[in-house]
């Protein structure tokens, strides 16, 4: 007899297409900033009408503004757009380049949660005999994690056990299980939730748990509100005991905040099982419904000491909303599993200085012998990690890069298109999955070293979203990290300079036109 699968809603069967864009609080959001950037550009042809030295004004504030350029420390390819977006337009370009840099409306949560990383930066004890060890220390991992931990928490464990999914609809069905025996917590981070079959299943073993006595805590990032789920979500899931936040809601006001989303994938279970990787909660992410091919996206799942590192990623966003805070109840247990190789679970927050999710790939890029194998869904990169990838292929490093055949965002894919000309010439090698759309985020290196998490090689991921990864060095799940590029490798059409001289005119047009945009996208 076949199981039956429930399936749990919270809000009414949605609208389609244009029905529902009109009934969401989207278009009232977007009508209100409307109105703001036109009551911004009144009042600035009200000034230049009426105030006959306010063009010199002007000139002076959009000079000081290049000058403040040229001596912050922004990434250079950044600078060039704001350079040229001053050019087009002085004043207004050098007044959005300041009310960028101020962090309007920001202030208050980027203290918050540099607080509380702060104050947890010591809160688990790095073992030395793992950091000292001669093979660690070799491999540049103890240095690696020297640097994490100048931006955090973020030991390097033994004794942890990782299985690899190569595709979403494992890792579900997997965390399905885990879930089931969940006695203690449940806490879940994700950028993405959408009512549909996979989160329907989830929210039905979550809500049964809760009436069990599990504390489970559910957050997302406030995007959501406007495009899938409903600003009263939190509320309605309290109504089935589950404690619900939304990171960062959507106002309609114009704030620079809106730039830092949390990009996160996380589930912690009784501080004994995590999962994380690329795979969100929506139905796509699992192939039960189709929209842009086939999805390929990969997850991991930690049991064992490394847990405790994503338990406090999770508390420390949950709590920078709370007075109270409970780091001894949820991480003073954890558990050993014996297995072979370390692992670093870490994290990137665009509040503070340290651009850890670049700096891991970089120090991939420069320590590999043999080989950097890449999937990623975009290819938007900054002048260093672009030369990373380059001086990698030419002192002989097999470089190679798996992206989507499908795209999700054509513009974005018009951009990594802009860069295949560069890298191919340098050595790398670049394809296209054909099947459909990679959402996948990994390196795997030289047969030992892998990170697995929710970084794109673009600019939002490495510069303005937080986001979470595990590094993995000689874990046993390396192999099958590598046998499924492999395998997704023979599903993809290779990019070489006949493909790249016949590609549409289009996307050549709309690659440099973006490009020169790119470190705003």
């Amino acid at each position: 007899m076949e199981k039956k699968e429930n399936v749990l809603y919270l809000l009414p069967k949605k609208n389609k297409g244009l029905k529902r864009f009109i009934f969401t609080r989207l278009p009232f959001f977007i009508l209100l900033i409307g109105i703001e950037i036109a009551i911004l550009i009144a009042f600035f042809g009200w000034l230049t009408d009426y105030f006959p030295y306010f063009a010199a004004v002007q000139t002076i504030f959009a000079i000081a503004m290049v000058i403040y350029l040229f001596n912050c420390s922004m990434d250079y390819s950044a600078k060039l757009t704001w350079l040229f977006v001053i050019m087009v337009a002085p004043v207004p370009g050098a007044l959005f380049l300041a009310w960028t840099k101020n962090d309007i409306g920001h202030r208050t949560e980027q203290y918050m949660i540099n607080s509380i990383i702060s104050e947890t930066k010591n809160i688990i004890p790095q073992d030395e005999n793992v950091i000292n060890n001669e093979d660690i220390v070799a491999s540049g991992s103890a240095a690696m994690c020297r640097y994490l931990n100048n931006s955090g928490c973020f030991p390097i464990y033994s004794n942890t056990a990782v299985t690899y999914f190569s595709l979403g609809e494992n890792k579900f069905e997997v965390m399905l299980e885990e879930l089931e025996k969940a006695e203690k917590f449940i806490f879940m981070e994700y950028f993405i939730v959408n009512e549909g079959y996979m989160w329907g299943r989830l929210l039905d073993v979550l809500s049964r748990k809760a009436k069990q006595g599990v504390d489970v805590r559910v957050m997302y990032d406030g995007m959501c509100d406007v495009m899938f789920l409903s600003s009263d979500y939190p509320e309605r899931m309290e109504t089935i005991g589950i404690k619900c936040q939304a990171f960062s809601p959507i106002k309609p006001f114009l704030s620079s905040h809106y730039n830092y989303r949390d990009h996160r994938k996380i589930t912690v279970i009784d501080n004994k099982v995590a999962f994380t990787g690329g795979v969100n909660l929506a139905d796509e992410y699992i192939n039960k419904i189709e929209v842009y091919g086939h999805w390929k996206d990969t997850a991991i799942m930690l049991k064992g000491e490394a847990v405790k590192s994503l338990t406090l990623m999770f508390l420390q966003m949950w709590q920078a909303y709370e007075k109270e805070h409970e780091w001894d109840k949820f991480l003073k247990e954890g558990t050993s599993v014996e297995s072979s190789g370390y692992v670093m679970p870490f994290c990137y927050s665009p509040m503070n200085v340290y651009k850890t999710g670049e700096c891991i790939y970089m120090d991939i890029l420069y320590r590999a012998s043999d080989y950097v194998h890449i999937m990623t869904p975009y290819l938007i990169l900054d002048n260093e990690l672009e030369t990373a990838l380059k001086y990698a292929a030419e002192r002989g490093v097999d470089v190679k890069i798996i992206l989507p055949g499908i795209p999700d965002k054509k513009s974005a894919y018009a951009l990594a298109k802009s860069h295949y000309s560069s890298l191919i010439s340098s050595g790398v090698k670049i394809y296209e999955y054909t099947p459909g759309f990679v959402h996948a985020k990994m390196f795997i290196s030289d047969d030992v070293k892998a990170t697995v998490g929710t970084i794109n090689l673009d600019y939002r991921s490495l510069y303005h979203h937080f986001e979470c990864a595990s590094y993995m060095y000689k874990t046993e799940c390396i192999a099958d990290i590598e046998k499924d590029f492999q395998e997704t490798l023979a599903k993809c059409r290779e990019v070489t300079p006949e493909t790249i001289q016949n590609e549409t005119l289009y996307y050549k047009v709309l690659g440099g036109i973006m490009k020169i945009i790119a470190p705003l996208m």
